[in-house]
């Protein structure tokens, strides 16, 4: 007979699949510190011996991890995407730069075409917001505020397509980006005319997605993607020509 007897589910079990479905889902993040132990007890309506049973076999699986002195953390799932050794021959290769352009036109451009389908109206309220931030912080003038509300702004746009794979392999190469593997994404900032092209460009991203449009939405994200090439090309192009233009001067300045 394919039945077999039902069991009631313990506790901890039900405070497992919870916390597992934060994480899975993006809400909890990598190196997010948890609520003290008898405050997330309370929130989750279990004793304090179900919750460490629950953080236990969690911590087991290496998803929780508990920092002496400081509390449990989700734990930086993120690191294990890419061998260091791959990071370190991303960023020793300008090819790896182009090409992680043209993976995240691509990637983000379903992303957004899902986005304007599926999402929620809280999810573009998240956007929207997370646009609003971009303005002030332009006035500001503030290249490194910029740059973070710039990645923040385009996971909004992938937590915003409900799909979890696409999520965390997107947040594992924000994170590369973050590093400045690829390239320093502050440099992008510096510049005024820059600056204003990348915020209208976002501008556009946003409002596509508001009125709920993935053909134009896609089509605002290729542009910006288009841009972002092109400025880094110069950039790089405008490096190598300022390190021949030294070696002319130490030339012309030893005779």
């Amino acid at each position: 007979m394919p039945y077999h007897r039902v069991t009631p589910e313990k506790l901890s079990q039900s405070v497992v699949r919870q916390i597992e479905l934060l994480i899975l889902r993006g809400i909890l993040r990598p190196g997010e510190r948890l609520p003290a132990e008898r405050d997330l007890a309370e929130r989750m309506g279990v004793s304090r011996p179900s919750l460490r049973d629950a953080v236990a076999d969690l911590s087991a699986r290496g998803l929780l991890v508990s920092r002496a002195g400081s509390g449990l953390f989700v734990a930086d799932v993120l690191g294990s995407a890419f061998a260091p050794a791959l990071v370190e021959l991303f960023a020793r290769h300008d090819d790896a730069v182009f090409d992680y352009i043209t993976f995240r036109r691509d990637m983000e451009g379903l992303a957004v075409e899902r986005a304007a389908r599926m999402a929620s109206d809280t999810d573009l309220q998240v956007v929207d917001t997370l646009l609003q931030k971009m303005e002030a912080a332009h006035s500001r003038r503030n290249p490194e505020d910029e740059a973070e509300l710039d990645a923040a702004f385009h996971m909004a746009i992938i937590e915003a397509s409900h799909n979890v794979i696409m999520l965390h392999m997107m947040r594992s190469m924000f994170d590369l980006l973050r590093q400045g593997v690829f390239y320093n994404r502050q440099v992008m900032f510096r510049q005024r005319t820059t600056r204003d092209t990348l915020l209208e460009q976002h501008r556009a991203i946003n409002a596509a997605l508001q009125a709920r449009d993935p053909v134009a939405a896609r089509r605002a994200v290729g542009a910006h993607l288009d841009f972002v090439e092109r400025a880094l090309a110069d950039q790089q192009r405008t490096e190598r020509n300022e390190v021949i233009a030294r070696q002319r001067l130490e030339h012309e300045q030893e005779d």
